[in-house]
């Protein structure tokens, strides 16, 4: 018998979430003239996009958002036989000095942040970078952590989490698969 998927967040989870990590953002930065969001693409750029909408019906301040792409940056790049699929990277603001919070939807190994630590430096040197997540399912293989966290929820490694996003065509909701659905990034 097929287990079945189990909700984790609702659509209403994620956006008190994204509230929450909204309000976060702003206790830290006095002054957000120097703030930045880069969402990971792709369902990190949608989350930056709320986040963006959030701080700004908050404090009145609208955040530069940008988008990078980090398939060039994996370091299994070379150990796949599929061919990736590279997206656009768009950031139409110097980083160099900018405060960035990257925005990503899943924190899980730690890679994808490596690899895109490592593209957004190759832009710019940014005074400082904080890393904004949705869900933290735990298993780091590097020493990365998050700032801002929706939530924080315990999986296994047979386990998998997967966001939807109404932007993306689907119901919001965070769900936890049985059988890892994607690679261990």
């Amino acid at each position: 018998m097929e287990k079945e998927w189990r909700t984790i967040m609702t659509k209403e989870d994620i956006q008190s979430a994204l509230r929450k990590m909204s309000r976060q953002i702003l206790a830290e930065h006095s002054h957000l003239n120097d703030v930045a969001l880069v969402g990971i693409r792709s369902k990190g750029v949608e989350l930056a996009r709320r986040l963006s909408m959030i701080i700004q019906e908050l404090s009145g301040a609208l955040l530069p958002i940008g988008a990078i792409d980090v398939t060039l940056y994996r370091d299994d790049i070379g150990g796949s036989s599929c061919k990736p699929v590279l997206k656009k990277t768009e950031i139409n603001f110097p980083v160099t000095n900018k405060d960035i919070v990257l925005v990503d939807d899943v924190l899980y190994t730690g890679r994808t942040i490596r690899a895109a630590l490592d593209a957004l430096i190759d832009l710019g040197r940014p005074k400082t970078i904080k890393l904004a997540v949705l869900v933290d399912r735990g298993h780091r293989e590097l020493p990365i952590c998050a700032n801002y966290i929706g939530l924080t929820v315990d999986t296994s490694q047979d386990e998998s989490v997967k966001v939807t996003l109404e932007e993306a065509g689907e119901e919001d909701g965070v769900f936890i698969l049985p059988h890892p659905e994607e690679t261990r990034w």
